[in-house]
């Protein structure tokens, strides 16, 4: 059975979160209780740290690994003005595999609202299976930066 996109009315597979055609995010009216998905950090001692989404995202928002690298869970509170992203071991979110640039991307507060800004990757950066410069980051958005799929989650 196909999803049809509300925007184009293309046929897409089932469980697709947007729209092959058009991009569009494809909602289901009931929420898929198989896409939950556990979240955790890693302490300062290299641990595990399993945390509540819900504690996180209170303070401000926050990104979630939805895919790739065996790290699906891991979560990255956002803070300060500016947080890089890339296979550099000192990035603030530190995705080590060769689909990722040592200076990926960059998140940016300007004024009250969170960009994602390229850096001139290989493999480009997109959001919601866009490509894109720079982005206004909203509630739900997904990035792909390299094999990694994150959530953007805010308040």
């Amino acid at each position: 059975m196909a999803l049809h996109c509300p925007e184009c009315g293309f046929a897409n597979a089932v469980g697709a979160n947007y729209c092959q055609r058009c991009g569009a995010f494809l909602a289901t009216s009931e929420p898929d209780v198989s896409d939950t998905t556990a979240t955790y950090r890693i302490g300062e001692t290299g641990e595990i740290e399993p945390v509540q989404l819900d504690d996180v995202v209170a303070r401000g928002a926050a990104l979630v690994i939805r895919s790739g690298g065996g790290r699906t869970g891991e979560s990255f509170a956002i803070d300060g003005e500016k947080m890089t992203i890339g296979r550099r071991p000192d990035s603030d979110i530190f995705l080590d595999d060769v689909t990722v640039s040592r200076d990926h991307a960059l998140l940016v507060r300007r004024g009250h609202e969170w960009y994602l800004d390229d850096c001139g990757s290989l493999n480009g950066t997109y959001v919601n299976r866009t490509r894109i410069e720079s982005h206004r980051l909203q509630d739900g958005d997904e990035l792909q930066v390299g094999k990694y799929k994150l959530a953007y989650l805010s308040r």
